[in-house]
């Protein structure tokens, strides 16, 4: 029997159990595992499991006889389980919906431990919540052959802090270069995933599409210890670009966004910034390293967007607006 479902049935017959069980009646329901060798290389290999579980969080402990019950191993049933969260039909709604259309997309890292999740949901909720009124689609995600399998593997050597060694593709050299990579995260960007983390070829922190990793191995060696540690700074917005202002073409420059009108109350919600009162509605500064890609989106909001400043980011408006102009003259004329 493999070790993971091993472990499984035997916290199972525990939690099941309505007394301890000993050590004879494990080896006997374990018989491949710890019934059959040496007794004490099967009791290395239970000791072994044990230390397993009590790494998991579970409880396994050992009671002694006592007058109206009998030695043997219990699972601590109120140590074990959670207190219950409370979360309110619409919110487990929401929470199924989501992870659904995330597992739907058909490459989502951890996909196993949220198919799980939605299980208990569906159990504990006694079936399927009823879906929310939206729509979720999540299919525009690359298709690429052996997608699912790379993220999961990635997600499972991200968790466990595992280094990957990757053959990487470049469009530029239609080359793969071998890479030794310590993963810090994954981020999923219109439809592409990314891995972000420390690449010992080139000594420092890089960007890698998923898509492009054409070969994919996590370090199996000490699986218990971990290969390297997250740097407490880091951040993947820093980089992987979540507004079309962040892609790092340019050094950073603090921009000033005016909106007035109706935009005027959704300036939090327009702008990942908080928003100052101003005369005319209110103000944002962000700061953008693709100027292009900020006035872009500005011009995208309609005549109640404005850039303020600087000259720089004023001048780049007004000619990006003027191209558009002259782009709708000469399509209506």
């Amino acid at each position: 029997m493999e070790r993971t479902e091993r472990l499984l049935d035997l916290v199972a017959l525990l939690l099941d159990a309505k007394r301890p069980i000993s050590w004879n009646e494990l080896r006997e329901a374990f018989r491949d595992d710890y019934g059959s060798g040496s007794l004490e290389s099967c009791e290395r290999k239970f000791e072994r499991d044990k230390a397993e579980l009590l790494e998991l969080g579970i409880p396994l402990t050992y009671l002694k006889a006592e007058d109206d019950r009998p030695e043997g191993y219990v699972v601590e049933r109120d140590a074990y389980y959670l207190p219950e969260v409370g979360l309110t039909a619409e919110e487990l709604a929401v929470l199924y919906a989501a992870g659904s259309a995330a597992l739907a997309s058909g490459a989502f890292p951890g996909s196993q431990d949220l198919a799980h999740a939605l299980r208990k949901i569906g159990f504990f909720a006694d079936g399927p919540p009823p879906a929310p009124r939206v729509r979720l689609e999540l299919g525009a995600v690359a298709d690429v052959k052996d997608l699912p399998a790379r993220l999961d593997g990635l997600w499972s050597a991200i968790t466990t802090r595992k280094s990957v060694t990757l053959d990487y593709f470049s469009p530029r050299t239609k080359e793969a270069s071998h890479r030794v990579v310590d993963g810090y995260g994954l981020a999923l960007r219109r439809g592409l995933w990314s891995l972000v983390g420390w690449c010992h070829l080139r000594k420092d922190v890089r960007t890698f599409h998923v898509h492009r990793i054409r070969k994919l191995t996590v370090n199996a060696t000490r699986p218990k210890s971990p290969d390297y540690e997250v740097p407490a700074s880091f951040a993947l917005e820093d980089f992987v670009a979540t507004w079309p202002w962040q892609h790092r073409f340019h050094e950073p420059l603090a921009v000033d966004v005016l909106l007035t009108g109706e935009l005027s109350t959704l300036a939090g919600s327009l702008f990942p910034a908080t928003p100052v009162a101003d005369p005319k509605g209110h103000r944002v500064t962000i700061t953008a390293t693709d100027l292009d890609g900020l006035v872009k989106y500005v011009l995208s909001l309609g005549p109640e967007a404005k850039v303020l400043g600087p000259e720089r980011a004023v001048l780049r408006h007004r000619e990006l607006a003027t191209l558009v102009l002259t782009a709708h003259q000469w399509s209506t004329s």
